[in-house]
């Protein structure tokens, strides 16, 4: 799901970390290509807002939100915590 605008980010924002339906775990993708956690985005909301209506590439800007399917892998950029996966967490220990 692209992120042009800050109403863009809002709709998708105020519907959760969890894309319905299905309830998959969604997380944030900057214009530098970094993976921002929900919980991330939460705490930075501000700075993401800003940088969507600036149009800024200070890797706050917000372009995508994703649904991480199978990688078990995915880390946060900004807090460096994994960001849970749909259908590999069985495999994580």
């Amino acid at each position: 799901m692209y992120i042009n605008s800050i109403s863009d980010f809002r709709a998708i924002y105020r519907n959760g970390p969890f894309a319905w339906p299905g309830g998959y775990p969604m997380y944030f993708i900057t214009d530098d290509g970094a993976a921002l956690s929900w919980q991330s985005a939460q705490r930075n909301r501000r700075l993401i807002l800003e940088s969507i209506a600036q149009g800024s590439k200070d890797g706050w800007r917000v372009v995508a939100a994703e649904i991480n399917w199978e990688d078990a892998e995915l880390y946060c950029d900004d807090t460096g915590e994994r960001i849970q996966s749909a259908y590999a967490e069985d495999d994580v220990k």
